[in-house]
């Protein structure tokens, strides 16, 4: 038995008085046999003659959202579920992408006809609440168990490019292997072209899915992979055949090291999906340079600048999956600083410079992600238990206020008006130069800064 709530039970008795049966499909179900929560919830429901008497069957219970109703989708916030309510429907491909479809509800299909139209086995189990028995016309219940990823239909799978990333993070979610049907079909869209027909947005939410949801991102990093889906997302593919040098990273290549790096910042999540998305990316790209910089001197493997170099190719490659510009540009100074840590801790870097490296990224998240390319590999001797130079930095910028932000500067154009000053184009350099003194510590409070200013800027006006 799957447990629901009283009311929604309600809802769902109140849907069969009028002749209409609810069938809850999908995520709900999968997430639950899988040992997950959530709280969105979808419901086929059989018997629907109108749309228009199921929005007033539902409409005691809330305010019924319209978006979707044109292809048979009504919309429900109710007792703490968000609930897509739909018949069953078919869908007939009629373009490319993932939107080229034509869809048609029928009111007297029966399941198992309706759930041939799903993606995966694993995403066609139904459950009946008011008889409370599961639906499993094509066996996701055992391939479940045997963490198989399996497709419904191979005939219609291929016509939806998006399949082809869902299977990617479906596979790292739930830990499942790709059956050799599955595997080739996703092989053969990938070499047909089919990841190019997909919008930037679509491609997104699908790496979100593998990445913030995952405690493994590297399984679905390996079958896209497999599949040959690394050049889409090139030069990710160049990766395996960058290597590091033995001393530092005896694991092996950047490909490798790369996928230890993002199963260990998985652990570090936080659960806020920005931040997560953020740090997944940076430790997905922060070697992003090594392939075109990684030389050989002296016998020694060394990627010089490849942090400063791999800026710009990050760029681009995040720039083909988002038009999301304040996310990129939280990524790329991470990529850049990413050595900073260990760099800054071996030589005891003064606060100064801590300063002013919060003004140049986020001190926490570069910490986060320092420690995760840190632990993301192989060592020759016994594996640490604690990163030094993460530690080191955290308490000298906890110290200074600046683990999330840098400091607020301590001079404002209303102090250089209050010592008469006319505003002027000056302004900003004179207020940069406090900024920088600031950073510099050569003054610590308020009033410090305000004798600085009529001392050292004042007098040369």
């Amino acid at each position: 038995m799957i447990p629901l709530s009283s009311s929604l039970i309600q809802l769902i008795e109140h849907l069969a008085h009028h002749g209409i049966k609810a069938i809850i499909v999908g995520g709900y179900v999968r997430d639950f046999l899988s040992g997950y929560s959530t709280e969105d919830l979808d419901i086929e429901l059989y018997g629907i003659t109108s749309l228009d008497k199921l929005e007033a069957l539902l409409s005691p219970f809330g305010k019924v959202g319209i978006y979707g109703k044109s292809f048979g989708i009504l919309k429900l916030v109710f007792d703490g579920y968000s609930i897509d309510f739909s018949p069953p429907r078919t869908e007939s491909k009629y373009g490319t992408g993932h939107k080229g479809f034509e869809m048609a509800w029928h009111h007297e299909m029966d399941y198992a006809s309706a759930a041939r139209r799903r993606d995966f086995t694993i995403n066609s189990i139904g459950y009946d609440p008011l008889t409370q028995t599961l639906i499993d016309p094509y066996g996701g219940i055992k391939d479940l168990k045997h963490k198989i990823l399996r497709c419904v239909d191979p005939q219609t799978f291929i016509d939806d490019p998006l399949r082809v990333l869902r299977a990617v993070q479906f596979a790292a979610r739930f830990e499942l292997t790709c059956d050799d049907t599955l595997l080739s079909l996703c092989q053969s869209m990938i070499a047909d072209g089919s990841l190019e027909e997909l919008p930037k947005e679509r491609i997104f939410e699908e790496l979100k899915k593998l990445f913030i949801k995952s405690a493994h991102p590297s399984i679905g990093m390996k079958l896209l992979k497999e599949m040959g889906g690394l050049p889409f997302f090139t030069p990710l593919e160049c990766f395996e055949h960058t290597p590091q040098d033995p001393l530092s990273h005896p694991e092996g290549s950047v490909w490798t090291h790369t996928l230890m790096a993002l199963d260990f910042m998985a652990t570090l999540r936080s659960g806020e999906w920005r931040k997560d998305m953020v740090l997944m990316l940076s430790v997905l790209l922060h070697d992003i340079g090594k392939p075109v910089t990684t030389i050989t001197i002296n016998n020694v493997l060394n990627a010089p600048k490849h942090a400063e170099i791999g800026v710009n190719i990050a760029r681009t490659w995040l720039n083909k999956i988002t038009e999301d510009k304040a996310l990129i540009a939280s990524i790329l100074p991470l990529i850049y600083y990413h050595g900073w840590p260990r760099k800054f801790y071996r030589r005891k870097a003064s606060n100064s410079d801590i300063l002013h490296l919060s003004t140049k990224v986020c001190i926490e998240d570069l910490i986060l992600l320092s420690k995760a390319d840190f632990f993301g590999r192989s060592f020759n001797e016994a594996n640490p238990q604690t990163f030094d130079a993460g530690d080191w930095l955290y308490r000298c910028a906890d110290t200074l206020n600046v683990l999330k932000k840098p400091p607020l500067p301590l001079l404002y154009g209303r102090d250089l008006i209050a010592l008469g000053l006319t505003p002027s184009h000056r302004f900003k350099s004179i207020l940069d130069n406090a900024y920088k003194a600031q950073l510099d510590q050569v003054f610590e409070t308020r009033t410090q800064a305000l004798e600085w200013l009529k001392k050292h800027l004042v007098t040369d006006l």
